[in-house]
């Protein structure tokens, strides 16, 4: 084996490495949206309670992956699609931690909401669309694994539709506020929560623009879906 073919494989096999933790990292944090938003549903003070102490393996994670990503770029010293290949691993990972931070938020807004009472007939909306934004975040770590344009488009198409959830959400909280004021502040716990979750939503879009980036060597933040899939 030549000395470029030795740095080759070394360099794959930490990319490997890497990729396998940024996974890891996209599993925990699925677990934590999913587990901030059934406590928010069912009131659980307990389940809140353990998102928000869990995120410290969030941030674990995030810290090691970028110290694993210096190590690569001081070692390796990629260059073209391979630095394209770290560059997107870093903020994909950013962003993941990002989302862990709104779960955490989501457990906030349930503690609040259990001291308070819950109001379940309210649910529904918020339940409906945090289906949709997980549903967005698995797809584009799996786009993410397998550098997967097309998935990568299907979930940004999906962004626009998460939008519209909170359009909805917003406007039956406020009727309920109009209707009763002593929902106002469940109800405002209720938009704060949502307001994460489509933050989310954005975030795993980011997420497939930096797959885009990475495969078709183009910057597609910004441009609109018309205009993107002409791109692909």
């Amino acid at each position: 084996m030549t000395t470029g073919e030795h740095i080759s494989h070394k360099f794959d096999e930490d990319v490997e490495e890497v990729t396998t933790s940024v996974l890891n990292m996209g599993g925990l944090v699925v677990q934590q949206i999913e587990k901030s938003v059934k406590a928010l549903l069912a009131g659980d003070k307990e389940m809140a309670e353990e998102v928000i102490e869990d995120d410290l393996k969030v941030n674990t994670f995030d810290v090691d992956i970028d110290e694993m990503c210096n190590s690569i770029i001081v070692m390796r010293q990629p260059t073209a699609t391979d630095l394209r290949l770290i560059m997107a691993i870093i903020k994909t990972t950013s962003d993941l931690e990002r989302m862990g931070d709104e779960a955490k938020r989501i457990a906030r807004q349930a503690i609040d909401i259990s001291k308070r009472g819950v109001f379940p007939e309210q649910f529904d909306s918020i339940e409906q669309m945090s289906t949709r934004v997980i549903g967005m975040l698995n797809k584009a770590l799996d786009a993410f694994a397998r550098r997967d344009v097309d998935e990568s488009f299907n979930v940004i198409q999906v962004d626009k539709k998460v939008d519209k959830d909170y359009e909805n959400l917003v406007r039956q909280q406020i009727t309920y506020m109009m209707e009763d004021p002593r929902k106002i502040p469940v109800a405002i716990d209720l938009l704060w929560s949502s307001r994460a979750l489509e933050r989310i939503g954005d975030r795993a879009c980011n997420i497939c623009e930096y797959v885009i980036y990475l495969v078709k060597g183009k910057d597609v933040r910004h441009v609109e879906i018309k205009e993107l899939e002409k791109h692909l």
